[in-house]
């Protein structure tokens, strides 16, 4: 009961984002080339949220990030969120799979079926150590890392490909990952 109370949270909190569409298809403004073959035993494991498009269930939000696991032939992403340091993460749950034939890089989510969201992997680097991550329309974004911290010139470089694929950068706000960076120019 417990799990279905969240995934219909997860769906409220989410339907704002998506418009609460079913079965929507890549808009013609998503990126023509999304990240390829996208191996996605490597791609499992934790992403910390560097930087993304704050929208409300993940503004203000410090020390989050993604654990992607895969069971099977599905992909679990839990996201985790504080909204401070001194207060327990948050979390939600989405359900996902793979659209075929996109090279692992078109995925779609959902908290709730038969709804769900687009998740675009923009970029991935070769050590999958960072990632891009978008949404058709190129309204929401994140930049994502193994690591909590990513120095200035990677994540410059990152927001370069962004822009590349069609994303505004200057959307793009940081997320806290250290209690010294609350409050900071760029930080969310």
């Amino acid at each position: 009961m417990k799990r279905i109370a969240a995934r219909l949270f997860a769906l409220i909190a989410f339907s704002g984002v998506a418009g609460c569409v079913v079965a929507p298809a890549i808009s013609d403004k998503a990126p023509v080339n999304l990240a390829s073959n996208v191996d996605l035993h490597r791609f499992s494991g934790r992403w910390y949220i560097i930087a993304n498009v704050p929208y409300f269930a993940e503004a203000g939000k410090v020390a989050s990030y993604f654990d992607i696991e895969m069971t099977g032939n599905k992909l679990l992403d839990v996201y985790y969120g504080r909204d401070s340091f001194d207060k327990p993460a948050g979390t939600f749950t989405m359900d996902d799979y793979v659209v075929p034939g996109t090279g692992n890089a078109y995925w779609r989510e959902s908290p709730l079926w038969p709804f769900y969201f687009s998740y675009l992997i923009v970029y991935v680097d070769p050590d999958y150590k960072t990632a891009l991550v978008g949404y058709p329309g190129h309204g929401y974004a994140w930049v994502m890392s193994r690591e909590p911290k990513m120095d200035e010139a990677t994540y410059q470089t990152l927001l370069a490909r962004f822009a590349t694929a069609g994303y505004d950068p200057s959307k793009l706000k940081k997320v806290p990952q250290f209690p010294d960076q609350v409050g900071q120019p760029g930080f969310q």
